[in-house]
């Protein structure tokens, strides 16, 4: 049998070293730890053996304490219980080192998919100047967002770069070192961070990684694609959501918005500030030592101003930049030259505002917004009639196209209005000192109709702003929505207000459409087939309007909110849906995972940057479903969707998830600052509760439900009907369908359904468990059965093999985990029993959450 390269780099590389340093960190002598370390393998192998032997938790951990245990008190198995979470912790933590240490490794940096291979495509296709051609339009916008998926403090980020760099230096001194300062350095978060500290934690991305990353990249495509030229494009945008997104996070303030701006502002001005001193220190010839020491006393005086004042213009400093130039071309013989060809770059990608910071809001609160609009000004200036909310539709919308003032904040009381209204100018003030590109995004999120989408941009027109520097951009989410989304932007195209404004806007439209609510709204494959059709009707529409539309995609890291395998999704779509740019958003532990380090960064962005590019210039029309493809697309997601639906609305649902998951504990880990619901009833409502802690709890569950569930039974269906070679040939015939088969195999290959095996005996719970179980290895069977092969992501083993090794890592957690919930239950039911241990259990179930949540590297 032929061996795989990769799966040999990975085990060489990544397991045979994880064995070493992990077995040199469970021998370090902590005091308060004795013995841990030693006993916690010995459980690994009773937790594998129980489940083997179908036990439940509860039954594994009492079996560990008979057979390991010296008679040990209630207190004593709690306490050691709690230390081999914290052990766990860490472990992940050492595999997360050395896979990013190993990335170069493992992955082939010069591969497919990257920049390299697709310069070589072009020429061996003679399509070079497409190329270019394309290169000086595409552009690739990560987008950094704060959900509450990571955990790591900056300390421990801080540990984990220093690992990475002694891993890959095999310096066994610092390992050790490292490994004990890791065993003593707290994890736990004792408050909740507030959007600033989750703003200045994701802003470490940016100044160590993708400064580096991105800048690297476009120099490599100047170079070697463009001859030195200029590209005349930014190629890659950063954009940011921390402390500028309001959806359903009462915690961000207009205050904190200008507080992150100016962080962000002051970063990059001091990675400018470093950059120049380094090149100063070279550029000591006559001409351009003024002019440097010039711009090092503009950039250091302005990161350190208290006001956020700019001492150096922007302009001021290309325009040195480029007279530093000339003069090394002229008089020097361009000695360092590249240097400060790679300078003026990093000023054209990332200006003094560094990444965009986007402002979002629920279209809910802006109905809300308006009425108190209405009621503010209509005692005065009388913006808008008091009977707005009465008139009709047509009304409305030419009301809300030609209003104009200039509201003030302190009109309003505290609340919604005086935020949603503050937030305005305060955008107008980071465009001012930043750029426009500083904050020039306004994101409507549960966007469904006209009325949405002209809502804030009545407001922005009310701020004293009579052509707002602003895109506005629907975010289309559940199905219905994305069903009509293309009618609505087809009235919007036809408004006269609305059509100047995109016309000062260059004609371009983003439109953002959201995977986690459409997928917890109907399921997996209709929430990606909803996607795709209303990517393709906006398409078409903006076409005939002449406009350009630039999707921007709600992706998360699983694949049940659109995560999984990017570049590939993004490669399958065919000339059907416009490509001009790749918007995603990034979050928790995706970014550590994806962009964490500078190689991963630059593999991840350039892996993105070729999709576009094949998908554009070397599909050659391959991606088109055919009409006999697209019906079989249609009828398995309608299966799909009436299954999933049906399991939605089954009576345990809401129940399930409260009872027998962790949802509840996501509020309380302190991991991101915003509420895991949207509303503050204590009933639990599915329509109100995030998509996070939803999508999160069925992974801690290990059963992973909105990555499958329906797909398994819209094959069968059609199998039933003898009709599965149609299944099999939309499979051959569409990249798009391969790759959502090959997400939802990664979700299935993250369950582990014997760990709550013990539920299927539940008197409520356990026609529920089955219901799913089933469908789970309904699904399992014929996805094998479609893909030929003969377990699941056989086509990706060293990605396959990473995940085993989570999972066995994370194997002990998640038996403690279950043995704590069912703890919960049966003190719960014991009310005089309950109290302080009741407590214990919880504070465990919490604790058992973050070790997981990481090792999944994808999980929410």
């Amino acid at each position: 049998m032929q061996r795989e390269p990769r799966l040999d780099r990975f085990n060489d590389n990544v397991l045979a070293k994880y064995q070493v340093y992990n077995s040199i960190f469970l021998t370090l002598p902590y005091d308060e730890i004795k013995k841990t370390g030693a006993l916690l393998p010995l459980f690994q192998e009773i937790c594998e053996k129980g489940f083997e032997e179908n036990k439940n938790p509860s039954e594994i951990v009492e079996r560990f304490f008979d057979k390991y245990g010296e008679n040990p008190s209630e207190e004593e198995k709690i306490n050691l219980l709690f230390r081999f979470i914290q052990y766990i912790e860490r472990q992940v933590v050492l595999f997360d080192a050395i896979e990013d240490a190993s990335f170069p490794i493992v992955n082939n940096m010069d591969g497919r998919g990257t920049l390299r291979s697709v310069k070589e495509a072009a020429e061996a296709k003679q399509k070079l100047e497409e190329l270019k051609e394309y290169l000086r339009r595409f552009k690739v916008r990560p987008t950094l967002t704060a959900h509450p998926t990571q955990f790591y403090p900056g300390s421990v980020l801080g540990i984990i770069t220093d690992l990475d760099k002694a891993i890959q230096k095999n310096d066994l001194i610092k390992i050790k070192q490292l490994l004990a300062q890791l065993g003593k350095t707290p994890f736990f978060k004792k408050e909740k961070p507030t959007p600033y500290d989750e703003a200045v934690n994701l802003i470490w991305y940016f100044e160590n990684v993708f400064y580096q990353s991105a800048s690297k990249i476009h120099n490599y495509l100047q170079q070697n694609i463009f001859d030195g030229e200029e590209i005349g494009n930014q190629v890659i945008n950063l954009g940011f959501w921390p402390g500028g997104d309001r959806d359903g996070n009462p915690f961000v303030t207009t205050d904190i918005t200008l507080r992150v701006a100016k962080r962000l502002r002051r970063t990059i001005f001091l990675n400018y500030y470093r950059d120049i001193r380094k090149l100063k220190r070279r550029l000591t010839f006559r001409g351009v030592d003024e002019l440097m020491g010039d711009l090092e006393r503009g950039l250091y005086d302005s990161a350190i101003s208290k006001t956020g004042e700019v001492k150096l213009p922007l302009e001021e400093f290309k325009s040195k930049l480029q007279n530093i130039k000339s003069i090394l071309e002229r008089d020097h013989q361009s000695l360092f030259i590249d240097e400060v060809n790679d300078m003026l770059n990093k000023v054209n990608l990332f200006g003094y505002h560094f990444a965009t910071l986007d402002i979002r809001q629920d279209s809910g609160i802006h109905q809300d917004v308006l009425n108190e609009v209405v009621e503010v000004t209509s005692k005065s200036d009388k913006l808008l009639p008091s009977d707005f909310s009465e008139l009709d539709n047509d009304k409305q919308i030419e009301l809300l196209s030609n209003v104009q003032g200039k509201l003030d904040p302190e009109d309003f009381e505290e609340g919604m209005g005086k935020a949603t209204i503050s937030s305005i100018y305060a955008m107008q003030e980071i465009q001012e000192k930043s750029g426009e590109e500083g904050a020039n995004r306004y994101i409507i999120s549960n966007c469904g109709s006209v009325q949405g989408v002209l809502q804030p941009f009545a407001f922005l027109r009310m701020c004293g702003w009579d052509k707002p520097t602003v895109d506005v951009i629907p975010l289309f989410e559940t199905v219905p929505d994305l069903q009509d989304a293309h009618n609505v932007m087809e009235k919007l195209y036809k408004n006269p207000v609305y059509k100047e404004h995109l016309e000062r806007r260059g004609n371009k439209q983003t439109i953002m459409l959201g995977f986690s609510d459409g997928t917890k709204d109907g399921g997996y494959l209709m929430a990606n087939w909803s996607i795709y059709k209303a990517k393709e009707s906006l398409t078409k529409i903006s076409r005939e309007y002449g406009i350009k539309v630039v999707f921007f995609d709600g992706r998360g890291g699983p694949p049940a909110r659109g995560g999984g395998k990017t570049h590939q999704f993004y490669a399958s779509l065919g000339p059907t849906i416009e490509n001009e740019e790749i918007q995603i958003t990034v979050q928790g532990q995706t970014i550590s995972s994806n962009f964490g380090t500078k190689d991963s960064c630059t593999y991840n962005l350039e892996q993105l940057l070729s999709s576009g590019v094949s998908n554009e210039i070397f599909s050659d029309g391959e991606n088109i479903l055919s009409d006999e493809d697209r019906k079989t697309m249609i009828e398995l997601a309608e299966i799909s969707y009436n299954t999933y639906m049906d399991f939605k609305k089954h009576p345990r649902f809401i129940p399930y998830l409260e009872k027998m998951s962790t949802l509840k504990y996501y509020a309380k880990t302190n991991i991101g600052s915003r509420p895991s619901k949207r509303n503050k009833s204590a009933e639990l409502n599915l329509s109100d509760l995030r998509a996070i802690p939803f999508v999160g709890s069925w992974s801690q569950l290990k059963q992973n439900v909105p990555g499958f569930y329906g797909v398994g039974t819209a094959m069968e269906e059609l199998e039933k009907k003898g009709e599965f070679d149609r299944v099999k040939k939309l499979y051959e015939n569409s990249e798009f369908f391969r790759t959502l088969l090959e997400n939802s195999m990664m979700s299935l290959t993250k369950s582990f359904f014997p760990l709550t095996a013990y539920m299927k005996n539940d008197p409520e719970f356990g026609e529920f468990w089955q219901l799913i179980h089933e469908e789970f290895q309904r699904s399992n069977k014929m996805l094998l059965k479609v893909t030929g092969y003969k377990n699941l992501m056989q086509n990706q083993p060293a990605m396959r093999a990473s995940i085993q090794a989570r999972e066995r890592i994370v194997l002990p957690l998640l038996t403690i985990q279950q043995h704590a919930l069912r703890k919960v239950q049966e003190l719960s039911r014991d009310s005089e029993q309950a109290g302080e241990k009741l407590e214990i259990y919880e504070k465990m179930v919490t604790r058992s959450l973050y070790g997981n949540i990481n090792a999944s590297r994808n999980s929410a």
